[in-house]
């Protein structure tokens, strides 16, 4: 394989986070000669809004008012920004592009968009919604039952509908908040591990992305390879949905089925993790 027809990875974030995400892993694949590069999303990474209120002493009576610009963003900002990316991407060859947790419903949107411009999709432990519109329609579910996220969210600040974003008070000193979170996200990691992880995410995300219709179409998203990486500990998006997810894909693309890999890791991995590495490796290699 030439240098010039070597694939870039495009990796996609999930909810209340950033590029950073997964700088491990695009610092590892880097080291091993690879094309690596995350897109943070409008309003995320360098554009991320920490309200005032946040700050210490925390005022959670106006945390919960303070307006946020996130409130105007769409799917479709997520969207145009992950497309420049790949035609930016495209240019020197291949492009993977992968999402993780609601970071899979951009990148089915992106995958409707622009089909020919990708060589492969890849969900991390993502949402990829194909016979449900939204990623808020999967929610009530049987496969998603066993899911941790109301642990999460018990730590959303405001009215969300006043808001037009959910606000989630990643700074909070409650243990039992802290130890709900850690539970969903974060399984085995240190105490240490998850204070670090807290001060990576940041509080607001539009309320509308998880409504959006993020349906993957059968003649553009469907004729794309996909890959889906099962995160066997998640415990925000369960196995038992992971799985739906992979087997709906199937039934709309029986002629592209998925290839399916798993990782023993909960919902942030974290994404450095050296088998997580190997799978991308062998990816960008093939």
């Amino acid at each position: 394989m030439t240098r010039e027809a070597r694939p870039t990875l495009v990796f996609i974030h999930g909810t209340h986070s950033s590029s950073y995400l997964a700088s491990g892993l695009l610092t590892e694949l880097t080291l091993r000669g690879h094309h690596a590069v995350a897109v943070d999303l409008p309003g995320h990474g360098g554009e991320a809004f920490y309200p005032r209120a946040y700050q210490a002493p925390q005022d959670l009576q106006a945390l919960a008012t303070e307006p946020s610009p996130l409130a105007k963003l769409t799917i479709d900002d997520y969207v145009e920004r992950v497309v420049e990316a790949v035609h930016r991407a495209h240019r020197r060859g291949p492009v993977i592009l992968a999402g993780a947790s609601q970071g899979g419903i951009v990148l089915s949107r992106v995958g409707n968009a622009i089909p020919d411009l990708l060589e492969r999709v890849v969900y991390v432990a993502a949402y990829c919604c194909v016979t449900l519109p939204s990623l808020h329609a999967y929610l009530a579910t049987p496969e998603n039952a066993d899911s941790l996220l109301p642990q999460v969210t018990s730590a959303v600040v405001g009215d969300p509908a006043v808001l037009g974003v959910a606000r989630v008070n990643w700074r909070t000193a409650d243990p039992a908040l802290i130890k709900g979170i850690k539970e969903c996200l974060a399984g085995d990691f240190t105490d240490e591990a998850v204070m670090r992880l807290l001060n990576t995410f940041q509080p607001d995300e539009p309320v509308g992305i998880p409504m959006a219709d993020a349906r993957g179409e059968k003649h553009a998203w469907g004729r794309i390879p996909r890959t889906y990486i099962r995160f066997t500990k998640d415990r925000l998006i369960p196995l038992a949905l992971q799985d739906r997810f992979i087997a709906e894909a199937d039934r709309l693309t029986p002629d592209n089925p998925t290839d399916v890999r798993s990782v023993d890791a909960p919902h942030v991995g974290p994404f450095d993790r050296p088998e997580l590495v190997d799978i991308f490796a062998g990816l960008l290699t093939r």
